[in-house]
């Protein structure tokens, strides 16, 4: 008999013929002797639904209150399927955020998990009960609903499986798994057996939309073992034990499953990303403080910088990249801060994209970054910028060159699918 937690997102719940599968996919993993507790998101959109309300009711909405709205939809659907697996004959009870209870800290509409004591649900669940809980939700220091933001029921569900100790976590999406990359660019594209913690970190904060990054941190910190799988499967399908999805373990697991793999283990894109470069920058102390503090205290994070090599006049260009969206209020604040700053020009780039190769295999061998610049430079596409971490290297490019770029380095890798193998 095994602990599972079991999380299904917006899709999965989108309706209630697909609860009804969600339900029956649980009912198949307790059958198996298995204490089981399940977390979900809201329906497809209906998060986006209520943003839209609390927008239309105050624009200058307080979060507190922002959070009573938004966090219903998981309440929703937490019933929902409570009901529908108590009409299945099985033994199911809803626990909001606040009953569990799971308490959290830092401000609304964005808070962490703190602590989580699930004594009364273990208690349940031994009992043969089925438990149900609402994602992205919990309860503040001043008892709160709090929710933590946008994608949050991830990082609901791997806190709950560190909480009750659970055996594996696994994550039910609309993908089957963990790809070498999107293969809806590159058919060849093959399923990961197996990734490491510091491996989906990596892929999900560079473009990769199966796992949310604050779920993959949390799981790497607590040591819960997550797998990643559909919830789109036939209703005699096998349980998830028996099911090909994607585990994300531990170092010294991953040598366990696969002593074998490669030293690349996917590619990543991302298109949601802004260049800005600042002109003639005073080259001296003090400078570059003056750039990035503003947009840390309006919570813009920076991804690539680069500050070119300085000029005869005591000048230099920086170069640096923010998500899209934030562009916008970006370009705003840094002009407010011209004076500080000295900048002479702001010049913006929206239509670029972010290429990243990862692979944990890149620590201990050589040429990794090398063969990606190398294969780019052979189908003249131009990188802008270049950013290195120990187990991934990323390069910005034209936008329009994504999909090329992604098919050339998959291939450049060896990370296509082996045809007859498929």
């Amino acid at each position: 008999m095994a602990r599972i937690v079991m999380k299904f997102g917006g899709t999965s719940m989108a309706g209630t013929e697909r609860i009804r599968r969600v339900a029956s996919i649980v009912r198949r993993q307790a059958a198996g002797g298995n204490e089981v507790a399940v977390v979900v998101s809201a329906m497809a959109g209906e998060t986006d639904r209520l943003v839209h309300f609390c927008r239309e009711a105050n624009p200058m909405f307080d979060p507190a209150e922002y959070d009573v709205v938004v966090s219903s939809g998981e309440q929703v659907t937490s019933g929902l399927l409570a009901l529908t697996l108590q009409a299945l004959g099985e033994k199911a009870r809803s626990w909001l955020g606040w009953q569990v209870p799971v308490r959290t800290i830092e401000s609304h509409a964005k808070a962490r998990v703190e602590n989580i004591d699930a004594s009364a649900m273990i208690e349940c669940m031994q009992r043969g009960e089925i438990a149900v809980i609402p994602g992205f939700q919990g309860i503040s220091d001043e008892g709160r609903i709090s929710t933590m933001g946008r994608g949050g029921s991830d990082t609901s569900a791997v806190a709950i499986a560190a909480a009750i100790g659970a055996d594996r976590c696994d994550i039910y999406t609309d993908v089957d798994g963990v790809y070498t990359t999107d293969p809806r660019i590159v058919a060849k594209a093959r399923k990961l057996k197996a990734v490491t913690y510091e491996e989906m970190l990596e892929l999900a904060s560079v473009g990769a939309k199966v796992l949310q990054t604050r779920s993959v941190g949390l799981a790497m910190k607590e040591g819960v073992r997550v797998q990643v799988l559909s919830s789109f499967i036939g209703e005699d399908s096998p349980p998830a034990d028996d099911l090909p999805g994607t585990l994300i373990v531990s170092d010294e697991e991953m040598e366990t499953i696969d002593m074998e793999r490669q030293h690349v283990t996917g590619i990543a894109h991302d298109k949601n990303e802004a260049k800005i470069i600042l002109t003639r920058v005073p080259d001296k102390p003090g400078t570059v403080a003056h750039i990035f503090e503003p947009l840390a205290a309006a919570s813009i994070n920076v991804d690539m910088i680069i500050q070119n090599v300085g000029r005869d006049k005591g000048e230099t260009d920086v170069t640096f990249t923010i998500p899209q969206t934030d562009l916008p209020r970006a370009q705003a604040l840094l002009e407010e801060h011209r004076p500080n700053i000295g900048f002479n020009r702001i010049i913006t780039d929206d239509h670029i994209a972010k290429i990243s190769v990862v692979g944990v295999g890149m620590k201990s061998h050589a040429g990794v970054a090398s063969t990606m610049f190398r294969s780019l430079s052979d189908r003249g596409i131009n990188i802008q910028a270049i950013s290195t971490s120990e187990i991934k290297v990323s390069v910005i490019i034209d936008e329009d060159e994504t999909e090329l770029a992604v098919r050339v380095l998959h291939t450049a890798y060896g990370l296509d699918a082996n045809e007859d193998a498929a």
